[in-house]
């Protein structure tokens, strides 16, 4: 027994000393580049806090400039009692000057938001256009402030990636730690933009790298704190929305009542997004038909938007003071209605017209609107059974958030800080699962997954979908002169049945040929002009294709489970 317990005691004294010298190669090895990591990741998440802070401050400032008002979180209020023309001529104005910057300075006349921050994870090693991501933001600068209906989460998240991108340039980060650069800033945006750190960082995890990998938990986390640090040193430590005493669920029966409030949200918030991609199409079909100059489209949206806020000014700018309203229960059931309805017309108007904005915070004053309608409702038909009308209301501003967003993890988490009410989690919850899981069969997933899914980007699908647009079919092919190359015979013979390839085509289209013509290779061509033949680059092979689209699976799975 000794000889057994002596043996047992060398043995794990043996493991121990491995173990530790592993250890101690690991810290010696990559500590001091794991402490520079994390060193870059404090910077971006200072550097991004304080582009969120100082966007915010400056949209502030420049509301109370143009609408002479002391207090921005009462702006609606304040607007009612303007005169007519200067509700009707701000938002114009804003137009005008958001046309101008968007149609000099961007190919398109689009505004980059949080869609654009996605691709950039998924396709472009974590960078995002600078040039035109700065612009981009101060055209949404100058919506919201000229009374633009969206919200200022999209283009602080934009010009967050927009400073993680200039770091990564200055230190040439690989693809990964592109990445996760980019996971701080946005982290820290949010962080510093809602003071809400913990739904920061998982923001930034669940829906701009669309993965919990381990490597990028940590710096993501100091960069969300820097940035709520930044933010509470300017505004203090204070909850964007201040709730009732009491707001807890009267008894369990009442949890099936926000089960029906998640299914209503859900309809919502698709109808909320297909409201925008419908108006952006209208917006195109009338730009195209009348021939109206890309530049004015901003100010043909905030003419509208200017006539409908000179009769409803609550669909002014991203709607917090309304949104209190809700959350306090200050609305009656037709008031609620009402502004939902026009919010999403006003929401829809802003976006179709390219004016810039984001959609999370309409999103949060739509749900707070309609869980308040639904309340209203509910404590009626069942008054002994039910708790307050305005725990309906928190409920209901999470479920279309979360719809909208496709993060049902981190809206939630958001809800939670903006309001610090953490009693009636449940109900949030049940509401925020059934709202997600309806809209993500109606829409691709999100509202930014369908942006990029009408654009041709099909990042909802999976990896599996858009890995194959990264890669050019030059770069995977055989060169003709090549060893084991197809035979040229073949190819040309092939060329003049039509089966052959641009070089400068993607795997995504290439793929589809191999599966219609049963082909082991296709002929990789140079289309000329008119009266010139295809010169023949060589061939692309299908086993080819799909060991290249098995490596990048390979790599990204690594990525996200190290």
């Amino acid at each position: 027994m000794a000889n057994q317990d002596d043996h047992w005691i060398e043995k794990t004294r043996s493991a121990l000393q491995q173990t530790l010298s592993h250890g101690w190669e690991m810290v010696r090895t990559r500590g001091p580049s794991q402490v520079q990591f994390w060193f870059i990741a404090l910077v971006i998440g200072i550097a991004a806090g304080f582009a969120a802070l100082l966007f915010r401050l400056g949209i502030e400032w420049l509301q109370a400039l143009l609408y002479g008002t002391d207090d921005v979180n009462r702006l609606h209020s304040f607007a009612a009692s303007l005169e007519w023309y200067w509700v009707l001529a701000i938002p114009i104005c804003g137009g005008l000057v958001v046309g101008i910057l968007l149609d000099r300075f961007t190919d398109d006349g689009r505004v980059r938001s949080v869609a654009d921050v996605i691709e950039g994870a998924a396709l472009n090693d974590g960078r995002v256009e600078v040039r035109r991501g700065a612009v981009s933001a101060l055209a949404s600068f100058i919506t919201l402030s000229s009374g633009g209906s969206s919200g200022r989460e999209g283009p602080v998240v934009h010009l967050a990636a927009v400073v993680s991108t200039m770091i990564c340039r200055l230190i040439r980060a690989d693809g990964i730690t592109g990445r996760d650069l980019l996971g701080c800033a946005v982290a820290a945006a949010v962080s510093a933009s809602f003071n809400a750190p913990i739904a920061g960082a998982l923001f930034a995890l669940e829906v701009i790298l669309r993965h919990f990998a381990v490597h990028a938990f940590a710096p993501i986390v100091i960069a969300s704190v820097t940035g709520t640090i930044i933010s509470r040193t300017a505004h203090g430590d204070v909850t964007e929305f201040i709730l009732p005493v009491g707001n807890t669920l009267s008894f369990y029966v009442e949890l099936p009542a926000f089960l029906m409030l998640g299914l209503l949200c859900g309809l919502v918030a698709v109808i909320l997004m297909r409201a925008i991609f419908w108006a952006d199409d209208i917006a195109n079909y009338v730009q195209a038909r009348t021939g109206l100059p890309r530049g004015l489209r901003p100010a043909v949206a905030g003419a509208l938007l200017g006539a409908l806020a000179i009769y409803f000014p609550h669909i002014i700018g991203v709607g917090y003071e309304t949104t209190s309203e809700a959350l306090t229960g200050k609305l009656v059931f037709h008031e609620a209605v009402v502004f939902v309805c026009l919010k999403i017309i006003a929401v829809a108007i802003t976006m179709g017209g390219r004016m810039g904005g984001g959609i999370f915070s309409p999103s949060l004053m739509i749900g707070a609107l309609t869980g308040l309608a639904f309340g209203i409702v509910a404590t009626a038909i069942f008054p002994d059974v039910s708790g307050e009308q305005t725990l309906y209301a928190l409920a209901g501003m999470g479920a279309v958030a979360a719809a909208v967003l496709g993060a049902p993890i981190s809206t939630t988490l958001i809800v939670f800080e903006l309001t610090g009410d953490w009693q009636t989690g449940l109900a949030v919850m049940v509401a925020v699962s059934l709202s997600t899981a309806l809209s993500s069969r109606l829409v691709d997933r999100s509202f930014f997954l369908t942006t990029l899914e009408r654009q041709g980007i099909h990042l909802a699908a999976g990896p599996q979908a858009y890995l194959l647009a990264t890669f050019k079919v030059a770069s995977v092919m055989r060169a003709k002169d090549a060893k084991r190359a197809a035979p040229q015979d073949r190819c040309w013979d092939m060329i003049e049945e039509g089966t052959y390839i641009d070089g400068n085509a993607t795997l995504e289209q290439a793929m589809p040929i191999f599966e219609a013509t049963n082909a082991t290779f296709i002929p990789v061509v140079t289309l000329g002009g008119e009266d010139s033949p295809p010169e023949l680059w060589g061939a692309l092979f299908q086993v080819d294709a799909l060991r290249a689209l098995n490596r990048a699976l390979a790599d990204i799975s690594a990525e996200e489970h190290s």
